[in-house]
């Protein structure tokens, strides 16, 4: 799926709308340049969990953990040297859980499920660019649902 975003407000409502529909163990593989808007999709995930307080990037702090409808977490994979890492920050844990959102997942997709959601965000200047592409059956219902929304 495809979808034009205008602005901020249009990015974190696609999040918002993903979260109302999301289930345990859905993973937001956000992959997109620095600046292309995954940390305010991950803001909208948040609003539509009913996270308390402020959804930030956690590009320093690795991975924040929220509580919300479904537990969330929100990690950046952007520093992480290597695999290593990635067992000393648990961030396998929650991948059945709970929403996962993993930005740069890029970086290392062994971690993905086989059934997640891969959405990449392009800045065109104007807005963004989002593209949406189901990993497997959950997350296909997922996209199918959004589609109907557009």
């Amino acid at each position: 799926m495809k979808t034009y975003l205008d602005d901020a407000p249009a990015t974190r409502a696609l999040g918002q709308q993903i979260a109302e529909r999301s289930y345990p163990g859905l993973v937001l593989a956000l992959q997109g340049e620095l600046g292309a808007g995954k940390t305010t999709l991950a803001q909208g995930v948040g609003l539509g969990l009913g996270v308390k307080g402020r959804v930030r990037s956690p590009t320093f702090i690795i991975m924040a953990l929220y509580e919300g409808r479904l537990p969330m977490a929100h990690a950046d994979l952007y520093r992480l040297g290597d695999e290593s890492e990635l067992t000393e920050l648990g961030l396998e844990e929650h991948l059945s859980h709970g929403v996962t959102l993993i930005e740069w997942s890029e970086r290392f997709p062994q971690l993905l499920p086989k059934d997640h959601l891969e959405l990449l965000l392009e800045d065109d200047g104007d807005g963004r660019r989002a593209t949406l592409t189901a990993m497997g059956p959950k997350s296909l219902a997922l996209v199918t649902e959004l589609q109907a929304l557009r």
